[in-house]
């Protein structure tokens, strides 16, 4: 006995394939298709490791030794669980966050990073401009390659800060910071986990120097990014915000830069110099934490350096959440390191983070497709953390808990 048929087959018909064949043009714009097929930070990391040199794409993807630091880091993001409340009126979500006084438009800045104009020559201008637009603070660095002046000049409206490295010369060092001054900037970022550069693996291998040598291995890895090369040689010559030149390696300018005999006393003779906000930057454990609270900083900033310095460096997020209980409400506590996505942000939110700051996510917007790029990756995160938010049944940042976000942590 045959089963009987469930499907009724037919000839299809004109009328009805019609509105199913649906074709695009080829577009001229691109870079606007590519970007707009990025969903996710690691969409942008692939569309960038494609259009950058190794170097310069390895500077910025690679850290110290095992890279076990910044992997635990992105491991601890990876391993938090969200923990929705149901049936709450979501339709509007606030994602506004006060720091430092200031009112901005996400609950993250763009962190400092050195010579930005070597992994995309808009550089330190664009990312000005995409936090200007997306009202965030972006912090240029010591290590920059676009000059303080240059940068406020790119972007007027902007949240413009000074990250700051002291450098064995304390003169030089302070003619940067009144330099950030004269300019409008009313926010130090300091930095004090590099009293010597971290061993950095990547960079060692490629023999990376700043600017790029032109070698046969260089130029090799150069054919397939003809873009990246021709912007290079036909734009004004990398130059830095602090020095005039260096003809070395990156490991041998950092070292020479950085100050192992900085202690406490000169944090306290900066605080005394610096009128305006300052930011303690590379904070790793509670005792720092609070001295550094107590003579002044104005905000606490946990990090790692993106796991860049020392090899096996504890987890930011868990530092956080085990410290938050021990500061009072005076305090601002930041975090940076690990952060790649806009759910990373909440679950720091939630265990006590006044502000965050991200690195590596808008760098692989940056190699991708300049300005443009970076704004692809502050659109991604803003709408990944609106959903998030929705979906966790919260209609501000200051409603998240830690109620609502578990942090798993390996034995």
């Amino acid at each position: 006995m045959k089963s009987p048929k469930n499907v009724k087959r037919q000839f299809p018909k004109v009328s009805e394939l019609a509105p199913l064949l649906k074709f695009k043009m080829p577009t001229i714009h691109r870079k606007k298709a590519r970007l707009a097929k990025a969903y996710t930070i690691w969409d942008l990391r692939t569309i960038a490791k494609k259009r950058t040199p190794k170097g310069p794409f390895d500077y910025t993807d690679g850290s110290a030794e095992s890279e076990s630091s910044l992997d635990r880091a992105r491991q601890a993001y990876k391993d938090i669980e969200l923990i929705p409340n149901i049936l709450r009126d979501v339709s509007k979500v606030d994602i506004t966050r006060e720091t430092l006084g200031e009112r901005f438009e996400m609950p993250f800045g763009l962190a400092p990073t050195g010579f930005t104009r070597m992994m995309q020559t808009e550089g330190e201008r664009a990312v000005a401009r995409a936090g200007e637009k997306f009202g965030i603070p972006f912090a240029l660095s010591t290590l920059g390659t676009t000059t303080i002046e240059d940068v406020v000049a790119a972007a007027p409206n902007g949240h413009n800060w000074f990250q700051l490295y002291m450098w064995k010369d304390r003169d030089a060092s302070m003619a940067l910071v009144d330099r950030a001054k004269k300019a409008g900037v009313n926010t130090l970022m300091l930095t004090v986990d590099v009293p010597v550069a971290g061993h950095r693996l990547r960079d060692s291998y490629n023999g990376l120097t700043v600017p790029p040598s032109l070698t046969v291995k260089t130029l090799l890895n150069a054919l397939p990014r003809p873009n990246w090369w021709m912007n290079f040689l036909t734009t004004p010559g990398i130059s830095f915000a602090s020095l005039s030149s260096w003809n070395g390696t990156v490991a041998e300018l950092l070292d020479f830069m950085f100050d192992p005999t900085m202690t406490f006393e000169d944090f306290k003779w900066i605080r005394e110099q610096w009128d305006g906000k300052l930011i303690i930057k590379g904070v790793q454990n509670l005792e720092d934490a609070k001295k550094a609270a107590e003579l002044g900083a104005d905000a606490v900033l946990f990090s790692n350096h993106g796991g860049r310095q020392i090899d096996r460096a504890q987890v930011p997020l868990h530092l956080l959440a085990d410290i938050k209980k021990e500061f009072k409400k005076d305090y601002e506590l930041h975090i940076d390191s690990g952060i790649m996505h806009g759910a990373d942000v909440l679950a720091a939110v939630a265990h006590g983070a006044q502000f965050a700051y991200i690195g590596r996510a808008y760098l692989y917007g940056l190699m991708a497709g300049g300005q443009a790029g970076v704004e692809r990756a502050l659109e991604i995160m803003r709408t990944q953390m609106i959903r998030n938010m929705k979906l966790i049944g919260v209609n501000s940042l200051d409603e998240l808990q830690p109620k609502h976000v578990n942090l798993l942590r390996r034995d």
